[in-house]
This record gives structure tokens, C-alpha cells and sequence, in this order.
């Protein structure tokens, strides 16, 4: 059996979200007992909480619900990347080593050890220009172990700004602590949500 890299972080209260963002609630709509045959939970979150899929409507007025996106650029083979401890860009000389024969996935690692519990009001991002050379080489999703491609106190947005015009598709919140670099299958399918900006997704890489 090929081995399983689980890269979604696990989710709970404790979870970190983007400060104003909805953090996760839950409340017992109905419990066991002689009355219930069942517990059954009522969930309040964000759709940005732990690994999540951003569909163009959270970055475009005009832009897909997250339900209604082509899943094929969540399923298959690609590529993850190290350049831990670079900042605040992720800049193309931090992913240059790794980018011959690219897939058309492409995760890159930050952290040395991802912050699950808490906000990290300096994480790394994406510079736009690495953006734009990646999908360039044909990369048609990219991801990251931070909670955004673009800096925490960026307004414009420009990394998101580069992957609406190029049609891309983002991931963020990945825990790539345990992933070494190199090639994997990643199957990382959001929620069909047919009116969310984004999706939690259960992201897994397997061994090709």
C-alpha cells in the first residue's frame, strides 16, 4: 500500500484563523440518551479554517463559488517544495532548485514547524512574480503551509490578484512539517459548496 503524508491540520477550537475571521464553534444539537439514538453536532467556522480550498469569489466580485470549480487541479500528481524559513516572499531564486519538469501542482513549505494553535501575524507568501512564473511552466495549483499567498496586512492582494488573472487554483493552510521534498499524488478535494468564497479540504499526498 503506497504510504499517506496527511497534510491538513487537525481542527477544533483552538484553530488558528485570520484575525475578525469565524473561528470554529460546536454545539450538541442532540445527544444520546433513552429520548436519542444519536449525538449529532451543529458546527460554526469559517470556511478558511484548517487546509482549505480559496475559490475566485473570495477574491472576485464576479468570480465561482468554490462548488461549482473543476475538481481535476485537486487530484494529481505534484510537487512539494522547500524553502523553510524564507521571508516575507516566497521569491522564485527560494523554489529555483526544484522547478525543472514541474507538475502542474505545487506546495511549498515555510515553516519548519507550523503553528496550529496560533495566529502568525508574520507568516511567508507568495510574491506575485513567483506566481506568474509558476503558472508560466504550467502550474495550475499552488499551495502553502501559511494561512494566505499574500501578506497577513497586504490590502491589495497582489499574489491573489495574479492567480484570478491566470485562472489558477490555490491551498492554503498545509502542514507539510513531515513532507520531504519531492513528488507526490495529492488529492485534496473541496466541499461543493455552491454560494462559499472557499472549502475546507481533507489534503492527503500518496507515494507515486
Amino acid at each position: 500500500m503506497k504510504k499517506i503524508w496527511d497534510i491538513s491540520p487537525s481542527v477544533n477550537a483552538h484553530s488558528l484563523v485570520f484575525p475578525g475571521d469565524t473561528p470554529y464553534q460546536q454545539r450538541w444539537s442532540a445527544t444520546l440518551s433513552a429520548d436519542c439514538p444519536v449525538n449529532v453536532s451543529a458546527l460554526t467556522l469559517s470556511p478558511h479554517v484548517g487546509a482549505h480550498a480559496d475559490a475566485p469569489l473570495h477574491y472576485d466580485p464576479q468570480g465561482a463559488a468554490v462548488g461549482s470549480l473543476d475538481l481535476t487541479p485537486y487530484l494529481g500528481p505534484c510537487r512539494v517544495i522547500h524553502c523553510i524559513g524564507c521571508h516575507p516572499l516566497v521569491t522564485w531564486s527560494d523554489i529555483a532548485h526544484a522547478t525543472n519538469k514541474l507538475p502542474e501542482r505545487v506546495l511549498v513549505r515555510t515553516y519548519q514547524r507550523m503553528p496550529q494553535d496560533r495566529w502568525d501575524p508574520d507568516l511567508a507568501a507568495f510574491a506575485p512574480q513567483t506566481i506568474a512564473r509558476l503558472a508560466d511552466l504550467g502550474v495550475t495549483l499552488i499551495g502553502i503551509d501559511t494561512a494566505s499567498i499574500d501578506p497577513a496586512s497586504s490590502k491589495t492582494l497582489p499574489s491573489h490578484q495574479v492567480v484570478r488573472q491566470r485562472n489558477l487554483r490555490v491551498l492554503e493552510n498545509l502542514l507539510l512539517d513531515e513532507v520531504p521534498e519531492g513528488d507526490y499524488e495529492l488529492i485534496a478535494l473541496p466541499l461543493k459548496l455552491t454560494q462559499a468564497d472557499a472549502s475546507p479540504v481533507r489534503a492527503i499526498l500518496r507515494a507515486l
